[in-house]
């Protein structure tokens, strides 16, 4: 088969360390074309790289006949209208984190793609990438342990920006902890409580900061989250799963810890590139391989579209204080018996 020729939506730090994939880690792709609001920065990127374009419009990009597949890293504000964009124009999309910005928004990306008549769209929750992970999923889903009853989460930045408010440790941060939840359990998330201890005085005035989420899942599991995005310590993401006769906890720096029949089974690094860069690397490498076979892996926009409507119950959560059931939309209504 041909290469996959791709384009790359935003070109800031996630965009950069994406082209950088694309060109130097990943096969079957050719990068083709990039764009960003920031002409000035987009131009030096292409620059680094033969043969690369640099677009000033991201929808032209988008509906260029010379690219097969869009890789989006722009701003959650701007999602919406540029994956319609590739939905519209037929284009496989992998698109980071968070999908929209709000459950309506996303509702109407899932919408269009089922009436586009064929899966489109993979967002980008790399953590069902990660080896680590992937070998907890495997180890539960053999049904081994028995049922999955709880899952306890820690994740940890060294330091955020100024800028990083309260809300956001919710949409940019746990929403990888609902993912995560969600393909766990394989199940969907009911309820929603944030709660609050006393705060860091490392954080910025006012941010809320850490947060302990609590979620229960429809079937009856039950999972809590720490996020602590000014840590000071480095980044550290765990997760430990609980089940009826065992449990397995990751992110020790040492594969998956198992923990059964009393018998069990480092470095921290600085951030999230460091923690998650072969899982990125499987990703994309996944969405290449996926999309130059017509089809689509990981996570759906349905994924996308749940993991922002439970945020939007956290942020509500974090503000009131009290548990918040999660809105979501018939899953088969919407879908009408499409893939999701």
């Amino acid at each position: 088969m041909a290469p996959l020729r791709v384009g790359v939506v935003g070109v800031g730090m996630m965009g950069t360390d994406h082209a950088d994939r694309l060109v130097h880690r990943i096969s079957g792709a050719d990068l083709v074309a990039v764009s960003d609001p920031d002409t000035d920065l987009a131009a030096e990127l292409a620059a680094r790289f033969p043969g690369v374009r640099a677009v000033e419009d991201p929808i032209a990009l988008i509906a260029d006949e010379h690219v097969d597949a869009v890789l989006i890293a722009s701003p959650g504000f701007a999602h919406e209208e540029q994956v319609l964009a590739c939905v519209e124009n037929g284009k496989y999309t992998l698109c980071e984190k968070p999908l929209t910005m709000d459950a309506a928004s996303a509702l109407r990306v899932v919408e269009a793609e089922r009436k586009g008549g064929r899966p489109l769209v993979q967002v980008g929750f790399m953590r069902r990438f990660d080896p680590e992970y992937a070998a907890m999923k495997r180890l539960l889903d053999s049904g081994e342990l028995g049922r999955t009853l709880l899952v306890h989460n820690i994740h940890r930045n060294k330091v955020v920006p100024d800028s990083f408010r309260s809300e956001m440790i919710v949409q940019d941060s746990l929403v990888h902890e609902v993912d995560v939840c969600r393909w766990l359990f394989d199940d969907e998330i009911d309820m929603v409580t944030i709660l609050v201890p006393r705060s860091t005085s490392e954080a910025a005035d006012g941010v809320r900061d850490p947060q302990v989420a609590i979620f229960q899942m429809a079937g009856g599991g039950l999972a809590t989250t720490e996020v602590f995005v000014n840590s000071r310590i480095g980044y550290e993401v765990r997760c430990e799963a609980v089940a009826e006769r065992g449990n397995i906890t990751i992110g020790l720096g040492q594969g998956p810890h198992l923990r059964r029949d009393n018998h069990y089974g480092g470095h921290i690094p600085d951030d999230f590139r460091d923690r998650f860069g072969r899982a990125y690397d499987l990703e994309v490498q996944a969405w290449v391989d996926a999309s130059r076979r017509g089809a689509v892996v990981g996570p759906t926009s349905w994924d996308g579209y749940a993991a922002t409507a439970v945020s939007a119950a956290g942020v509500a959560a974090l503000a009131t204080g009290r548990p918040i059931r999660v809105n979501l939309a018939d899953r088969a209504e919407v879908l009408g018996g499409a893939a999701g």
